[in-house]
């Protein structure tokens, strides 16, 4: 088995599987060109599931300082690799055993802030897609020494410039839906409900969606019964995606006929 002693071993490792061909779908699908809003993104050509199994060789024993290297890269991948090492690690801190855990809360803790450190390095959906929930998320449901209110966090994310950061603060209550707390998603759908970045559309009815579908639907009809007339299509449209056919109808004819605003 090859032995990883620092971010340089990985990096190489996963430079060594680039696919040219891959590549450019992937700089394509994850829209790199210019004045998109992944302009400048450098893939190696990387699946998703290739970059798991290189975490899965090197978390348990990659040095913690060797992986703010990897969040630096200009690879996507390799940024990948570096954030979903976190979440590995944050996951096994948070497991129902060591929830209340002096040293695990302390390890959860130092995840979390070397996560929002880097934030700005998860400058694509699907790395804040695939660790947000899982890093921040989780943390807002246990125990922490961070002196800061949670909330405090999430609302600095929130009113950030950056993109990515605003979308860690609606994404991140995919985990507190799950953990049947509305509060989280509701706090930050109305909070971002006119961004003006499709993809925060498309964030807010997601996660307006998974409240309804974990929590209450009864409750995604007061949300909507207050911001339907004026939210974006988009973020409609996500959000009543498990309702009736019927019924999404009804909303669609109340929603504006233009997101601009």
């Amino acid at each position: 088995m090859k032995e990883f002693l620092n971010a340089e071993d990985v990096i190489a490792y996963m430079e060594s599987q680039r696919n040219e061909t891959q590549r450019q779908v992937l700089m394509r699908f994850f829209k790199t060109g210019p004045g998109d809003y992944g302009e400048g993104d450098e893939f190696l050509g990387l699946k998703v599931p290739q970059t798991k199994e290189v975490v899965k060789l090197v978390e348990r024993d990659l040095p913690l300082d060797e992986v703010p290297p990897l969040l630096l890269s200009p690879w996507h991948e390799v940024r990948l690799c570096g954030f979903l090492i976190l979440v590995a690690r944050f996951q096994r801190s948070a497991t129902r055993r060591l929830t209340d855990d002096a040293a695990a809360i302390r390890r959860r803790d130092e995840f979390l802030q070397l996560y929002l450190r880097y934030a700005r390095q998860a400058n694509n959906w699907d790395l804040v897609d695939l660790t947000a929930p899982k890093i921040l998320g989780h943390w807002l449901l246990l125990p922490t020494d961070i002196p800061t209110p949670k909330q405090q966090v999430v609302d600095t994310l929130a009113a950030s410039t950056c993109l990515w950061e605003q979308r860690m603060s609606v994404v991140c209550t995919w985990r507190t839906n799950q953990a049947g707390d509305p509060s989280w998603c509701l706090r930050y759908a109305e909070w971002h409900l006119h961004h003006p970045h499709d993809l925060m559309h498309k964030a807010v009815g997601w996660m307006l969606r998974e409240l309804g579908k974990r929590i209450s639907m009864d409750i995604l009809r007061d949300f909507l019964r207050l911001h339907a007339a004026t939210m974006p299509r988009t973020a409609l449209r996500y959000a009543i995606e498990k309702m009736s056919p019927d019924e999404r109808t009804y909303w669609m004819q109340i929603a504006p006929h233009s997101t601009q605003r």
